[in-house]
């Protein structure tokens, strides 16, 4: 009997007409079900005094806000000390394995160690608490099982309480670590609020995302200046422009007078307008007879977002805007394919 050919695809061995194997939608609806009665087990039951507590232990901290954990609770760990950090709060993931092996040493008195384990047994944090203590730091356990040995070596506990795993064997921790996840994570946000932070506050510590600039970058941020811009004068000849119309990537020309006011726009579809209306009168006709003399413009020190709100407003959109000081003096121009550019 000959074997198969190479390129031969799975899809011959399930009949095309078949059921996916093993999952449907009633099985998915069942566990999103179960995992919502989970979590508001723990809404229901979590200690909202000591929760207040731990978090008023973080927000009183002066030193570093240091998260720690093993495995899965590790990422918890981790990821909640990165959202402190992008609300402007101290914090750090401290590797249990690492700090045993010199890390350490970064800790001082003035810090909080939070220990996440649900277990409350994880060697290597049982481990480290002896360590932390002779650092002179807080240390606060974060657990799901009553009585453990984590809790009772700590300076404080905060109970997380788990009714069960999702796992039908009660054993992968998916719950738990969700728990913990909400719990660090609305902390989070209650010290961001106690701490008054604003929106320009976060956006500065978000200067590459979307959020961020559209809160950080002004119009002169972005703007094209001095070679880059497309200017001539009203007396110019279109036709003596049209290199200038073209090369700068703008789509437009800036009409100036020469004090450098800006007086106009003439854009290449002015240009297109012109020559259907005109045909071959367009060689005689000046850039200034053609162009619009009450242009949208915008002043340096905008916001980059307002520019392109501007843009975009009625009666019809445009794909640029001069930009001017309050003497009308052109200094720039910001287009709608540079701001695109910069992530707006």
């Amino acid at each position: 009997m000959g074997s198969l050919p190479l390129n031969s695809s799975s899809e011959h061995l399930v009949p095309p007409d078949s059921p996916p194997l093993g999952i449907d939608e009633s099985t998915l609806l069942t566990l999103f079900k179960s995992q919502q009665n989970h979590l508001n087990f723990f809404f229901e039951n979590l200690s909202l005094p000591q929760a207040l507590s731990f978090a008023r232990i973080l927000l009183s901290a002066s030193g570093t806000i240091f998260l720690s954990g093993v495995g899965k609770s590790g990422f918890v760990a981790h990821k909640i000390s990165q959202t402190l950090v992008s609300l402007g709060i101290r914090s750090a993931f401290l590797s249990p394995v690492d700090a045993l092996h010199g890390d350490i040493g970064i800790l001082t008195p003035r810090d909080v160690v939070v220990l996440f384990s649900k277990s409350g047994t994880t060697d290597e944090l049982l481990r480290l608490v002896p360590c932390v203590r002779a650092k002179g730091s807080y240390l606060v356990s974060v657990t799901s099982v009553e009585g453990n040995a984590l809790a009772s070596a700590c300076d404080m506990n905060v109970h997380l309480p788990v009714e069960r795993e999702l796992c039908p064997f009660d054993l992968a921790p998916v719950t738990s670590t969700a728990i913990q996840m909400v719990f660090g994570d609305t902390v989070a946000i209650a010290l961001m609020g106690a701490r008054n932070l604003t929106k320009e506050e976060y956006a500065a510590n978000h200067p590459a995302g979307r959020i961020g600039k559209s809160l950080i970058f002004k119009v002169k941020d972005v703007m094209k200046k001095q070679d880059e811009l497309p200017v001539c004068r009203e007396g110019d000849l279109i036709m003596d422009q049209l290199v200038e119309l073209t090369s700068k990537g703008c789509g437009c020309l800036l009409v100036i007078d020469e004090y450098h006011h800006l007086i106009g726009t003439f854009t290449d579809g002015d240009l297109r307008r012109t020559l259907k209306a005109s045909g071959e009168g367009i060689f005689k006709l000046t850039v200034g007879e053609m162009c619009n003399r009450k242009p949208r413009t915008i002043g340096p020190d905008a916001m980059a977002v307002e520019a392109m709100k501007k843009m975009e407003a009625p009666p019809s959109p445009v794909q640029f805007l001069p930009v001017t000081d309050h003497q009308n003096i052109l200094i720039g121009i910001v287009t709608l394919h540079g701001l695109v550019s910069a992530g707006l």
